[in-house]
């Protein structure tokens, strides 16, 4: 059932085209904005910093996938801990307790979005902070890894391509 789907966005994802370097930075602006707590805004944000930074636009959207209805939860509480701890804030309020509970009763991303920017004060920068300190310690390492694994496919297909020749 799934087989046919999950071959076919896997012979895409070893077509696609660029430099290594290009198609790393791309998947790590993908996710260290996938890391942000930016819900309905992550792909503009990804691709905005591959245009600046010549990346791969089409890499920085996929890498944006890291954040999914199946993690939200654990990524905005997180951020919101680290951002508070970092920003000296208290680790619990009334505003945060509703932003989780909206996650967890799996609301809209954009009605998780208001409930964020209707905080204001001190609960957006704590999300921000802590949002920018995890989507730093993600990107790094993604880059380095995407970069070895997008020199392994070019290789592996340049070889492919002599064989035949």
């Amino acid at each position: 059932m799934f087989e046919r789907p999950i071959r076919y966005y896997y012979l895409r994802f070893i077509r696609l085209k660029g430099e290594p370097n290009e198609l790393a930075a791309g998947m790590a602006f993908g996710v260290f904005s996938g890391m942000m707590p930016i819900l309905p805004f992550q792909i503009a944000l990804a691709v905005s910093l591959s245009l600046l930074f010549k990346g791969s636009k089409i890499t920085a959207a996929l890498g944006t996938w890291v954040s999914n209805p199946l993690n939200w939860y654990f990524l905005y509480y997180y951020s919101y801990k680290l951002g508070a701890f970092i920003l000296r804030l208290p680790e619990q309020n009334a505003i945060f307790s509703s932003v989780m509970m909206a996650i967890r009763s799996g609301e809209d991303a954009m009605a998780i979005a208001g409930k964020i920017t209707e905080a204001g004060g001190f609960v957006i920068p704590a999300f921000l902070v802590g949002g920018l300190v995890m989507g730093t310690a993600a990107a790094l390492p993604s880059y380095f890894i995407f970069l070895r694994i997008f020199r392994c496919i070019r290789h592996w297909r340049e070889a492919r391509k002599r064989i035949r020749n």
